[in-house]
């Protein structure tokens, strides 16, 4: 009989199987479909995860200017940032940024702040896609869907 390994299996680069997921965020509550991929893009759904190799896949997300917003966040949520001057603080409501050129901001805000800081989260996040529209070009790839919607009826408005 054999006897119990005592010891766990460390993922290394080498070692790290990374495949492509798409998600189409129409009609996707922002914060929980932002968790997910979240998880996709750290590893955390693998059992092979480790916490210092980037061992999470790739996700392309489309249709992001269509993503939903819960309760009043959509007039009362602001987004913040400063220019680097006194008295340079500026704030900008999620319905604007929406409305504005890149829409596909508001998801990509929303994942990145639940990445940790640092050299390995900005390489997780290099394996993030948005796109506004539904056309994407990376169909090369053969990713599998990841239907958010499906997992939890909350995650989906209307649904």
């Amino acid at each position: 009989m054999k006897a119990l390994m005592k010891t766990t299996k460390v993922a290394t680069p080498h070692t790290v199987e990374k495949k492509w997921h798409i998600v189409d965020a129409e009609g996707l509550i922002v914060g929980r479909a932002a968790s997910i991929i979240a998880n996709v893009l750290r590893g955390k759904h693998k059992p092979s995860y480790t916490p210092f190799i980037d061992c999470g896949d790739n996700v392309i997300v489309i249709n992001a200017d269509k993503v939903r917003f819960t309760g009043k966040k959509l007039k009362d949520k602001v987004y913040y940032r400063h220019t680097g001057y006194a008295g340079g603080i500026k704030g900008i409501t999620a319905g604007k940024v929406l409305e504005s050129r890149f829409p596909e901001r508001v998801l990509e805000k929303a994942i990145e702040r639940m990445i940790p800081r640092g050299p390995l989260g900005r390489q997780q996040m290099r394996n993030l896609r948005i796109f506004k529209g539904s056309e994407h070009p990376h169909a090369a790839q053969n990713p599998e869907v990841l239907d958010i919607a499906s997992m939890n009826r909350k995650n989906k408005v209307g649904a």
